[in-house]
């Protein structure tokens, strides 16, 4: 029997680690020579410290002397290209549609601009590695792409930047514009504990207020710019995803904002006339022992030298690395901190991942699914087993109205979005946009060989203990996009071969394209692309059917952190079961903004599984040595350096976006990446809200089914022909759940709230095919 093996089942699993309690202090500088000097003693002085930290401008003394290695970043920037062809949009950002460069991100030319940076590192115009670094990285990032990303190891090995001053961003009293305020005197005055009046914030570092913010917001990862306002502040969504999320905001250092240098200081003027400095700070990632200078610090961290590893020679093998064709997968060994702001629940996943809540009082009828992720960790059965047990005690409990609340939500593992969806919705279409990818040489190559060698396979699914042999090869190939008879068209009809689902398709912007498709939920390998779950209303779970609640009695919540995923769950929702969406916070300007702010691409590649892609296919899907040493000499040689993750910062993620999504009837095949769709109402924060998230929720029913309408921009009229709440006298249970209800609000406090909640994907491994990283 040949034996399959699973070592490459760890390459493309970001890792995520407990950050460290804000230091009470920062160390003051030791009498070294240079600055990365200074920062070993500083470190080697706070050993009991988890993570030490040194003041922000050292750091970024130390990481700007390291010099610059020319021959090193020229084969970095060479190696980035084969990984870049994979990117969907690459044709679209250079020319996006008029009305995304107009309401959302400018025009990027990715190759253009990819070719400067190469034309500089060959002319030697960078003063020093970060400098080069940056570069790069700001390059991706500014696509405003969540799944485009790459961070180089000078900008996230060795540093994390950070504020030590959360901000909140809230409206006085609803209908007014927000301004700033620091989350620590919203805390104190919330609790009472304050002999103050929090002010707003009206000047950062002498510069207005509104204006910074909106300029450091470009730093996240979505693309609109209301959701990239919202993540620059704390919020109990995010927090509640711990080390996994984006923290307690970009301007504190969490999400992307932890690499970017934020200056020395940080002066914030207030509208009462008072001033606060504060002092920033970095988090030391690595150990420093030893590190004399910038170029220790480059020769011990860093690849200095470019790899001469010659190219390995291909040999046809049957040992197929089944986990590397499998990004469906997840598990964590760390638990998020605990839910701050957040009510007991019914019923909740451990990681926080998940929830259901019911509300009290007056809003009784009111059930509310958060659902800050679509990531299953440990395994994707207690997500699914967490909604349904949820949504069933729902309804067996009487409640009307259901509220669900994806604030925060990055994505996951797909089939999570359809099948949440199906769960909601079991009667109506089970799609609402199509697929595709770029067509070039490499994908045409990999399709070819996967679907010639599962042509020779039975489509039928079998536990490992059956036959390992045929389980593996159903994950590594049969079950694969690669592979034409995974998948169906547009017409709901089968591929009939290769070339009929790859096409290509010229498109009008001058790029190649796979012909559409979708997923086919029926498919009886769907299990080996979900995470073990079937979808409800498929498969083993055909008997479902039941409606649990009518399209007019649900509305969805999100603070436009709502990306990859939550995007194609959204899109469903939306286009097909008729939801409402209703969009929190934003920018202080007056008007309506997207619910849906993160990238709308709906499949994440890591570049070491499009590297393990071409390797396999080599080595393993070829017949003879000639066969291939012949597919080594096309595209597919290109992925044996291994530069790129050399250069890669520990623990960080790297991806592209494999698929666009094109919504069902757009004859201009638009990605949804690049569709501009407003929210049906806009509701901005408050203070209370900051504290305690049913508040949000108390809104939404209100401004849906109630008598009071939250919306400043645009409305639910939609919903105005059903069922409304109404007083009533309660049940026993309900006015049980009241009464706990109000003795968890009285037991809130202050010190409940923590303000030192970092990203951090360093140790815990997380994983989704269908996930922006924070």
């Amino acid at each position: 029997m040949v034996r399959f093996t699973s070592a490459a089942a760890g390459l493309y699993l970001a890792s995520i680690a407990l950050s460290s309690p804000l230091q009470g202090q920062l160390h003051a500088r030791q009498n070294a020579s240079t600055p990365c000097a200074q920062v070993s003693a500083s470190a080697a002085a706070q050993k009991s410290a988890a993570t030490p930290t040194v003041a922000a401008d050292l750091a970024y003394e130390c990481i700007t002397s390291v010099p610059f290695n020319q021959t090193a970043a020229l084969a970095l920037v060479d190696g980035v290209v084969p990984y870049f062809k994979w990117q969907s949009n690459t044709a679209f950002l250079k020319d996006p549609p008029a009305e995304y460069a107009e309401k959302v991100q400018p025009a990027v030319d990715i190759w253009g601009e990819l070719e400067k940076i190469r034309g500089k590192v060959v002319g030697g115009e960078y003063e020093n590695e970060y400098e080069f670094g940056f570069e790069l990285y700001i390059l991706l990032q500014s696509t405003h792409d969540g799944h485009f990303v790459y961070v180089p190891d000078v900008i996230g090995t060795v540093f994390n930047f950070a504020r030590p001053v959360p901000l909140v961003s809230v409206s006085a009293d609803g209908q007014e514009l927000p301004k700033a305020y620091v989350y620590a005197d919203v805390l104190a005055e919330s609790f009472g504990n304050a002999t103050f009046t929090s002010s707003p914030i009206c000047k950062i570092n002498g510069e207005d207020a509104q204006t910074y913010l909106e300029n450091w917001a470009q730093y996240g990862s979505l693309q609109d710019r209301d959701a990239l306002y919202n993540n620059v502040f704390y919020e109990l969504a995010t927090v509640s995803l711990g080390p996994a999320g984006s923290g307690i905001g970009t301007f504190a250092g969490s999400g992307r904002g932890r690499w970017i240098y934020p200056n020395a200081t940080t002066e914030l003027e207030f509208e009462n006339g008072t001033t606060t400095t504060y002092t920033n700070y970095a988090k030391v990632l690595i150990p420093f022992d030893g590190i004399t200078d910038g170029e220790a610090l480059y020769n011990t961290w860093f690849t200095g030298n470019q790899p001469t590893a010659a190219t390995p020679t291909p040999t046809p093998s049957s040992n197929v690395t089944s986990s590397a064709v499998s990004s469906a997968t997840a598990s964590a060994t760390v638990a998020p901190i605990p839910a701050p702001g957040y009510p007991p629940p019914v019923v909740r996943e451990a990681h926080n991942l998940i929830g259901g809540y019911y509300l009290e009082d007056d809003y009784s009828d009111v059930a509310v699914l958060s659902v800050p992720s679509f990531v299953g960790i440990s395994a994707q059965e207690e997500f699914q087993d967490t909604a349904a047990k949820f949504l069933a005690a729902a309804k067996a409990a009487g409640k009307k109205k259901l509220v669900v609340d994806v604030s925060a939500n990055g994505g996951g593992t797909i089939l999570l979005g359809y099948d949440l969806y199906k769960l909601l919705f079991p009667n109506d279409i089970d799609h609402a946009a199509a697929d595709r990818f770029r067509a070039f040489e490499s994908t045409d190559l990999i399709g070819q060989y996967f679907s010639r060698f599962a042509e020779g396979l039975p489509r039928e699914l079998v536990t490992e203990e059956q036959n390992e042999t045929l389980y593996e090869l159903n994950d590594a190939v049969v079950s694969s996009l690669f592979n034409y008879q995974s998948d169906e068209s547009v017409n709901e009809t089968n591929f009939v071969n290769w070339a009929d689902k790859f096409g290509p398709i010229v498109h009008e912007k001058g790029d190649n394209f796979s012909d559409l498709f979708r997923w086919n939920l029926s498919d009886v390998l769907i299990t080996l692309n979900s995470g073990g779950v079937n979808i409800h209303g498929y498969g083993p779970l055909s008997n479902y059917t039941q409606q649990p609640f009518a399209a007019e009695d649900v509305v969805v919540v999100t603070d436009g952190y709502c990306a990859s995923t939550c995007t194609i769950f959204s899109e469903l929702m939306r286009q097909r079961a008729g939801v409402k969406y209703i969009s929190l916070g934003g920018r202080p300007r007056e008007g309506i903004t997207q619910a849906v702010g993160g990238v709308k691409g709906t499949n994440n590649y890591p570049w070491t599984y499009i590297q393990s892609l071409a390797q396999f296919t080599i080595t393993n899907l070829t017949d003879s040595t000639e066969e291939a040493t012949k597919l080594n000499s096309t595209e597919l040689g290109d992925y044996w350096s291994d530069t790129v993750f050399d250069r890669l910062a520990i623990g960080s993620s790297i991806n592209v976006n494999f698929r666009d999504g094109i919504r069902d009837g757009d004859e201009t095949e638009t990605p949804l990446q690049f569709v501009y769709e407003a929210a049906d109402c806009r509701i901005l924060y408050t203070k209370e809200m900051t504290v305690d998230v049913t508040a949000i929720w108390k809104a939404v029913a209100d401004t849906t089914w109630g008598a009071k309408s939250h919306c400043i921009a645009g409305d639910l009229g939609g919903y105005s022909t059903g069922s409304k709440l109404a007083k009533r006298e309660l049940s026993v249970h309900e006015k049980n759940l009241s009464r706990r209800m109000h003795q968890w609000r009285r037991e809130l406090r202050e010190q409940d709230y923590p303000l030192d909640v970092f990203t951090n994907l360093r140790e815990a491994k997380l994983n989704g095919d269908g996930i922006m990283w924070p």
